[in-house]
């Protein structure tokens, strides 16, 4: 796995390193990388049936010849996948609200155009498409990525460039010339590919890294800095967070090669996971950082993370602002997202499980109400679209966070129901009973045929006072005509009945009035239906 944490770096203050030339040139002017937010896009999942050269379970498992589980897994946090049009099946088991646990595929061209909306909806101006050796077993298949990457980019105005990263590069030198001359290159064309100070960009990650992955020597990295830039491209540098002072996670002898990138961007995943390292980090490290590369004319561009969700380190998105905040105060030529889609490390930004509902029961996964404040899907996404406002001078610079947990904060009217277990008397085919809470009025439970009665039942969790429920069929059907009776229980065992089978109109959805009864177990039983021969329902919504 490229860029796990490698070391354990320990924060050292310091000073500037090197002698500072007397005339240094000016910061480049706002392009795709300056003034812009970056996100990271692996792009590397797949799975047996998606069409990929690959044809496995690429980066969900250990063992990708064999579905992901719990003893066989690869990632950290569950993506939320109510977006996606097409999902795998997993041997998870199923979520905690009844449904299949299911998993994306990058190859499928769905999930990038998805990927790159949602970027688009939340002002990430640019993606890093990551490029590992490909000249290896996975080379053809990140050849597709690229194409696809490129597709969705232009379909949603976004911009993309391709970022090298050299971990366990063999023949690095060589093949990554290769690889820009007889493939790569022909991007450039795209009116979607980034441009900084009308060059193409592209990034190397991996240079002066201290670890066994990255052993190159100084000379043969300065040689292929130095091909780039002959060739007319504006290169950026991901390198160790300790570049300038080359200690700890940096090799010796860097300086030079650091110092020829047109921009730097240092790595900081595993180097920070609170508020207090990030103002240290800012204090100490990244200030001296910026005051160097503002002298020397290079363009900085430092990592802002999310937080690693599994070691709860995300405080519901007061970490990653307070990173938003310290980089845009230091003058910060750009921000790099790290990343945009990394469920291996738990640092993604992309849409992820709200609550145990959305995870598979026994997986041992954390949602992002981990610390007991409810955070919807998209929060990071939201959160960082307001990162690159205020970088962008659209909003003021604040150290409060402006983007709430939920869309409009706690709504003062709850849905107890929503992401809750569910449970039903029978389903036809995939249409189970947890898509009536998924919050989707396209998704639908649907009971077997010619079998009435049948019931659907949600568990609220803990007992509650109902007035209303809220019921709904896909908005494109037709109006129908159910008989429905209202149950409920404190136990799951017993039930009373709470209001009587009653004819209700569904044109397409309807309202129910309770007698504010305390229950926890509400189920809905089904007699009859005039538009087909069972119990039907896209949305179950319950409200004290």
């Amino acid at each position: 796995m490229s860029r796990r944490t490698f070391l354990g770096s320990a924060l050292a203050a310091s000073a500037l390193a090197g002698v500072v030339p007397a005339a240094a040139r000016a910061a480049s002017p706002p392009g795709d990388v300056v003034g812009k937010i970056t996100v990271g896009y692996q792009g590397w999942f797949a799975a047996p049936g998606d069409g990929s050269p690959i044809n496995a379970w690429w980066h969900w498992s250990d063992n990708w010849g064999q579905s992901p589980s719990p003893s066989n897994t690869a990632i950290t946090a569950w993506p939320d996948m109510r977006d996606y049009a097409r999902g795998y099946p997993t041997a998870y088991g199923n979520l905690g609200n009844g449904q299949q646990a299911t998993l994306f595929s990058s190859y499928d061209q769905q999930t990038v155009d998805t990927h790159f909306r949602w970027m688009r909806e939340n002002n990430c101006d640019t993606a890093a498409l990551q490029r590992f050796n490909p000249f290896g077993g996975e080379g053809p298949t990140r050849d597709d990525m690229a194409v696809k990457v490129r597709s969705a980019a232009e379909a949603n105005g976004r911009k993309y460039y391709i970022m090298y990263d050299v971990t366990n590069w063999t023949n690095m030198q060589s093949e990554i010339k290769t690889d820009w001359t007889t493939k790569m290159s022909a991007h450039v064309s795209s009116p979607a590919y980034a441009r900084q100070n009308g060059k193409p960009v592209v990034c190397i990650w991996g240079f002066g890294f201290n670890d066994s992955g990255r052993p190159f020597a100084p000379g043969p990295c300065q040689d292929v800095v130095d091909w780039f830039k002959a060739r007319g491209c504006y290169v950026i540098g991901g390198v160790p967070t300790h570049w300038r002072t080359e200690t700890e996670d940096s090799r010796t002898g860097f300086a030079g090669v650091y110092r020829s990138f047109d921009m730097l961007s240092p790595w900081m995943v595993g180097r920070i996971g609170t508020v207090a390292d990030t103002d240290r980090f800012h204090t100490n490290v990244n200030q001296p950082d910026q005051a160097e590369c503002d002298a020397r004319g290079i363009d900085y561009q430092p990592c802002v993370l999310p937080g690693d969700l599994p070691a709860r380190h995300r405080a519901h998105g007061d970490f990653m602002w307070r990173q938003f905040y310290n980089m845009v105060r230091l003058g910060a030529q750009g921000i790099y997202i790290s990343m945009f889609d990394e469920y291996n490390e738990g640092n993604q930004i992309a849409k992820t499980a709200e609550t145990q509902a959305f995870v598979p029961v026994g997986s041992g996964f954390l949602a992002l109400d981990e610390d007991g404040t409810a955070c919807s899907a998209d929060y990071y996404l939201r959160l960082t679209g307001d990162g690159g406002r205020m970088l962008k001078g659209q909003i003021a610079l604040t150290p409060v966070r402006p983007t709430p947990p939920t869309i409009g904060g706690p709504p003062p009217v709850l849905d107890l129901a929503r992401g809750k277990p569910t449970a039903q008397s029978s389903q036809t085919q995939g249409y189970g009973s947890g898509h009536t809470v998924d919050g989707s009025t396209d998704t639908y439970w649907e009971s077997a045929n010619n079998a009435f009665p049948q019931w659907v039942q949600v568990d609220l969790g803990s007992p509650a006072a109902l007035r209303r429920l809220e019921l709904a069929l896909p908005s494109a059907w037709g109006p129908r005509t159910q008989t429905v009776a209202v149950q409920g229980s404190l136990d799951g065992g017993s039930f009373t009945t709470l209001v009587g089978a009653t004819g209700y109109p569904f044109a397409p959805g309807t309202t129910i009035t309770l007698p504010g009864r305390d229950v926890r177990y509400l189920r809905l039983v089904f007699t009859a239906n005039t538009g087909w021969p069972a119990g039907q329902l896209s949305g179950l919504r319950a409200f004290a």
